[in-house]
């Protein structure tokens, strides 16, 4: 059997329920003629008359009448659930839980881009906090950073993180070529100073980091680096826009923190429109990112 007639089985369907090629086609925006014809496609496809022609109009066959109940009971079903899905869609928030760095430094500047494909879809941004699984923060997914943290976890940026200055920084204290340099310098902390304490060991200095300003975590530290204040070890994948602008440099390619990446979990029986959303931020955290 040949492949089914989709397009000729609408117009079959409205001439069958209107027993008339006339309506039909005023309800589809057809000629009568375009009618006839998708009727006759669909008469040779099932090779059994559906119509009788008469001088006054058609009459649909007993064959005809009973498949053309089938095709309305079918095409019915089809737009019960094309109208359920986008209830969904429009109805039902995402529920999307993250921790604050990547919520305003990744996650909603790209938001608009998820608003233009999708104009109906609403996305609701609420804190992380110490939440291990969706479930735990009443969330559709959970953004969270760490090593991996369950198999079912999408890797969505990398972690990694550099000794990072802005350029007016560089310029004006400059001197700053090797890690024996960072260790006078004015070096940031995020919560403690044990980062700092690893990145100078991988790099073979065992001086104890500069004290410095401690900030409760990244958002808050990054407006220092940003303003000139101090050196950071900022993960790339968060302030690779400023990097593409220069803005901010990193001042060693040498990375700290590469077992630990920033990623997406889901809930359990995942609403279709949280399946949207997912696949929409695996999408576009597989986009290219400026080197460091």
């Amino acid at each position: 059997m040949s492949t089914l007639p989709l397009a000729s089985l609408r117009a079959f369907e409205a001439a069958a329920r209107h027993e008339s090629f006339v309506k039909a086609a005023a309800e589809l925006n057809l000629t009568a003629a375009g009618i006839s014809q998708h009727v006759r496609t669909v008469e040779g496809w099932l090779n059994v008359p559906l119509f009788v022609r008469q001088t006054r109009g058609v009459a649909l066959t007993a064959a005809g009448r009973e498949f053309g109940a089938a095709v309305t009971y079918g095409l019915g079903h089809i737009e019960i659930a094309a109208r359920q899905l986008q209830l969904e869609s429009t109805g039902r928030p995402v529920s999307v839980a993250c921790i604050a760095s990547v919520a305003t430094r990744w996650l909603i500047p790209r938001l608009p881009q998820f608003k233009a494909i999708y104009p109906n879809m609403r996305i609701n941004i609420v804190y992380a906090l110490e939440a291990k699984t969706p479930e735990a923060a009443d969330a559709d997914l959970l953004i969270r950073h760490g090593s991996r943290p369950a198999s079912n976890a999408h890797k969505l940026l990398s972690a990694e993180t550099r000794p990072t200055c802005s350029a007016e920084f560089h310029a004006r204290h400059g001197g700053l070529a090797t890690p024996y340099d960072l260790t006078r310098a004015e070096l940031l902390h995020d919560e403690t100073t044990d980062a700092w304490t690893r990145w100078f060991t991988l790099a073979g200095r065992h001086e104890a980091p500069r004290a410095g300003p401690v900030f409760g975590d990244f958002s808050l530290m990054i407006g220092s680096v940003i303003g000139g204040q101090g050196i950071g070890l900022c993960p790339t994948a968060l302030i690779a826009e400023e990097l593409a602008r220069g803005s901010l440099v990193t001042l060693f390619d040498l990375p700290s923190d590469t077992e630990k990446a920033y990623w997406l979990i889901e809930a359990r029986n995942l609403s279709h429109e949280a399946g949207i959303f997912r696949d929409w931020l695996t999408a576009i955290s597989r986009e290219p990112q400026p080197s460091p």
